[in-house]
């Protein structure tokens, strides 16, 4: 029977990395910001034009002058959310302006007309705004530096046979299970639409590095949703029957560290996609099917060494 043996590593490992730390600010924190812009122009225009509405909604009536200079004040936020190439000094001024809410919303709780329960709430929304608004800015300060993860596994199959497999990239959504579609754009290079946690997908375009019978070898084009890089090679085992996989990857996560700890709380960080990938790939070059576990008695899974 075959053997498995997987390594993961935070630090970079042994193989073809593109520089990812001297690509700034991933393009999915920017994409965040700007979306950010937008419900701040969205919620700023009902401030400006409904602000009765708004106030019977957080529990504070009579301050309609208040909640439209509110209104203007996110109005230009988001504006300058949108133009800013880079948008760190913009999502600083979100940052500012939400302490100003909460400020003026926690004094609110001191008057005798306010509605405390619709005021909590709203102080509590804007709370959670907030903490997306800082999380946003200190990403755009601090671009996330690179993961990388090395997986390994061993395949009754040649090398010869591995390779050809998976070069065929429409093999590819077989054994990959968050890989939507690989679509070919010509010259090496290739458009990779990938779920995502919470129901999202991120997109790329990629191209070939490297593409020889015992590696392939890519890169991610300025622009991915997730800047990556990586190499997948196929050596003849020491036994002299089979093959060693090797699966490496380099990765900016989106939302830097604290993305990657909560797409592992989803079991969707990319390592252990690898993992559960270089498995599935074993299974459907073997057997012709992926493995299910479904009508499978639940148990604990042997460790990896």
């Amino acid at each position: 029977m075959a053997t498995e043996a997987t390594y993961n590593s935070d630090i970079a490992a042994q193989g073809t990395q593109a520089d990812l730390s001297s690509g700034g600010v991933n393009q999915s924190t920017i994409k965040g910001a700007r979306a950010l812009g937008w419900f701040s122009i969205g919620l700023g225009a009902t401030e400006l034009l409904a602000p009765g509405f708004i106030g019977r909604m957080i529990g504070i009536r009579g301050h309609e002058t208040l909640i439209r200079s509110m209104g203007m004040r996110e109005i230009a936020a988001g504006i300058a959310v949108l133009t800013e190439k880079t948008p760190t000094r913009s999502m600083m001024g979100r940052v500012a302006g939400d302490a100003m809410d909460l400020a003026l919303l926690g004094a609110g709780l001191n008057s005798d007309n306010a509605e405390k329960g619709k005021l909590g709430t709203a102080i509590g929304v804007v709370a959670g705004i907030t903490a997306l608004d800082v999380i946003c800015a200190a990403q755009l300060q601090s671009p996330s530096k690179p993961i990388s993860t090395v997986q390994t596994i061993a395949v009754n199959k040649t090398p010869e046979e591995c390779y050809q497999f998976w070069r065929n990239f429409e093999n590819l959504p077989r054994f990959m299970e968050h890989v939507e579609s690989v679509r070919a754009l010509g010259d090496g290079r290739y458009h990779w639409v990938v779920k995502a946690p919470a129901g999202m997908n991120v997109e790329w375009d990629a191209e070939l590095t490297q593409d020889s019978p015992n590696r392939i070898a890519w890169q991610s084009l300025p622009g991915a949703d997730v800047v990556n890089s990586g190499a997948v090679e196929f050596q003849k085992a020491t036994t002299g029957h089979g093959t060693i996989v090797k699966a490496i990857i380099h990765y900016n996560p989106p939302g830097g560290k604290l993305g990657s700890t909560i797409a592992k709380l989803f079991g969707e960080e990319p390592s252990v996609q690898a993992k559960m990938d270089l498995r599935r790939f074993k299974a459907v070059i073997e057997t012709g099917e992926a493995p299910t576990i479904e009508g499978q008695p639940s148990g604990r899974e042997s460790s990896d060494t």
